[in-house]
């Protein structure tokens, strides 16, 4: 007999649908918003003066948002609880002149985002999706979720050590193909301007992506597991807005007083370098975090006293061990999927994590009724990073890297264990609504 899941489903089955739904950060920061709006949140216009209302409210800014919920009779000086994440996934991007092609072949011209994993995306079903910006400054998300593009690999007739060490050349072999004949300047603009509903000539710029149609879906003998893209790190935004939304509704519906300000603040660019006007290192979370402050009637000694209470999660993904590489991982600390979520070390500060950072871990899982488990590397194999050493170095706030452990990270399709998001999710609510 199979051996269902301990956990009610409905928190991962919601996931699926929101990665389905969000191929490019900016339809995941769309998404967001939209859950954050049925829990009583509204936007707010960083050009605005605000007020300080207590409520929900939230900033969008291109693939970013930062989002936080104001207490009844919170002071200046009260301390934020922070969740942070990011949006964006290693990709294939489209390059400003996009129509090129030879042999016949109509091909899309395509930059390399992040550290992905080119041979992912090869013989794959592809969609193309993101923002279209017009001639008046307004923007448009277009999506087309349907097979598009392809990026064909060479026969093993032409290439017969292929299986002996794949060598993919950034620029030559990954152009997708979208059709026969010889390219024209245009085509793909006039193409997706049908798509959204435009004139090609109402468009000015485009930020669009490759990504692959093929849908999430549950996998194993249980149905234990979780395959899907862009988990890196969208699955950390979901559980995120989930958790805020839900300190929210808790907080004004039955009254439960919240100690803190809750916070979600999901970055774009974390997988290059964060360094943009929507990245973990510009100006915008501590921006967001002093206005809220100044709004309600605080001034520098209350920020400097809110920042010294504040905390922050920064949740992102982490490795499972390979059960096919298990020399790679630390002999030690051994993550597996639906073990709950992980707490990343590294004494170098690639992770922001410390005993102290440790401590408070251990209390909100305790709280919370959630296992979870310890990351970190291997001595001889380079460790990632995440925004987390980013938060903590640029604002002074007390920072603890957490996450999910999966597989296949940074793959065109990932894998974790299907209860791990529920259990990040309650991990999560527990940290933004308990003392």
């Amino acid at each position: 007999m199979s051996n269902p899941s301990r956990f009610d489903r409905g928190h991962t089955d919601d996931l699926v649908s929101f990665l389905t739904a969000s191929p490019t950060p900016y339809h995941a920061v769309a998404r967001a918003a939209e859950r954050l709006e049925k829990a009583g949140f509204r936007q707010v216009a960083e050009t605005d003066a605000w007020d300080g209302t207590s409520g929900g409210k939230y900033v969008l800014r291109g693939g970013a948002i930062i989002a936080w919920y104001v207490p009844e009779n919170a002071g200046p000086a009260a301390p934020f609880r922070i969740v942070g994440a990011h949006t964006d996934s290693p990709n294939l991007r489209v390059k400003p002149v996009p129509d090129t092609g030879a042999a016949g072949w109509r091909q899309v011209a395509v930059e390399i985002y992040g550290g992905t994993l080119l041979n992912t995306w090869l013989d794959r079903d592809l969609g193309l999706a993101g923002r279209l910006t017009l001639r008046d400054g307004s923007t448009r998300l277009v999506n087309v979720d349907r097979p598009l593009l392809r990026v064909p690999q060479l026969a093993i007739h032409l290439d017969r050590q292929a299986n002996d060490g794949l060598k993919l050349d950034r620029q030559r072999h990954m152009t997708p193909v979208w059709g026969l004949g010889e390219p024209s300047e245009g085509d793909l603009m006039d193409f997706l301007a049908g798509e959204a509903g435009l004139r090609a000539a109402d468009i000015a710029g485009w930020d669009l992506m490759v990504h692959s149609v093929e849908p999430p879906a549950y996998l194993g003998r249980d149905r234990e597991l979780l395959a899907g893209p862009r988990m890196d790190n969208l699955l950390s935004v979901h559980a995120g807005a989930a958790a805020l939304a839900a300190a929210a509704e808790r907080n004004r519906d039955g009254g439960e007083p919240l100690p803190y300000v809750p916070v979600l603040a999901a970055f774009d660019h974390e997988e290059n370098g964060s360094q943009s006007d929507t990245g973990a290192e510009s100006p915008l979370l501590g921006t967001v975090l002093e206005r809220s402050i100044l709004a309600r009637g605080g001034d520098r000694e209350d920020r400097a006293r809110a920042y010294a209470g504040s905390v922050c999660l920064s949740s992102d993904t982490g490795h499972a061990v390979h059960p096919n590489y298990p020399e790679r991982h630390e002999p030690g600390h051994h993550p597996l999927p639906n073990g709950g979520p992980i707490l990343k070390v590294n004494v170098n500060q690639r992770y922001a994590t410390d005993g102290s950072g440790r401590a408070i871990f251990a209390r909100v899982c305790e709280r919370a009724g959630v296992p979870w488990q310890t990351f970190v590397s291997n001595n001889a194999i380079p460790c990632g990073t995440t925004i987390g050493p980013i938060t903590a170095a640029r604002h002074g706030i007390t920072t603890v890297d957490i996450g999910v452990a999966i597989l296949s990270m940074h793959s065109a399709r990932e894998l974790c264990g299907a209860d791990d998001p529920y259990l990040l999710a309650n991990a999560l609510l527990a940290f933004l609504t308990t003392a």
